[in-house]
């Protein structure tokens, strides 16, 4: 086990709690957009919660883990269910790298003195 993911979502909803009184606006404007991106309902909830899971592991977010996985669980996800939107999410970070191999090749394709 990595961390006690329990603890930490605690103490991490905690200390955003502390944040949220130093800034009460920010952190309404931060709800604000969170429910928006929910409202219109075109995806049910759990789905919203695997992509948010998928989100969270693309751009290394230890505190967006421990939410989006409990979140997704009481939404219904099931382990398989979580790690297929993994998968995804790991199979379009390896695209974004191939991607980017094209353009160092590029890089290189434009040196002067190679």
């Amino acid at each position: 086990m990595f961390l006690n993911w329990n603890e930490y979502r605690s103490g991490l909803l905690a200390t955003i709690g502390k944040f949220a009184k130093l800034q009460p606006e920010f952190m309404k404007g931060f709800q604000q957009m969170d429910k928006g991106a929910s409202e219109n309902k075109h995806l049910d909830p759990k789905t919203h919660e695997l992509i948010a899971l998928a989100v969270a592991v693309t751009t290394r977010c230890d505190g967006c883990l421990a939410v989006h996985v409990d979140a997704a669980v009481k939404h219904g996800a099931t382990r398989e269910e979580i790690a297929e939107a993994l998968a995804v999410a790991i199979n379009l970070n390896t695209g974004a790298a191939l991607t980017y191999t094209a353009r160092a090749l590029d890089v290189y394709d434009s040196l002067p003195n190679k």
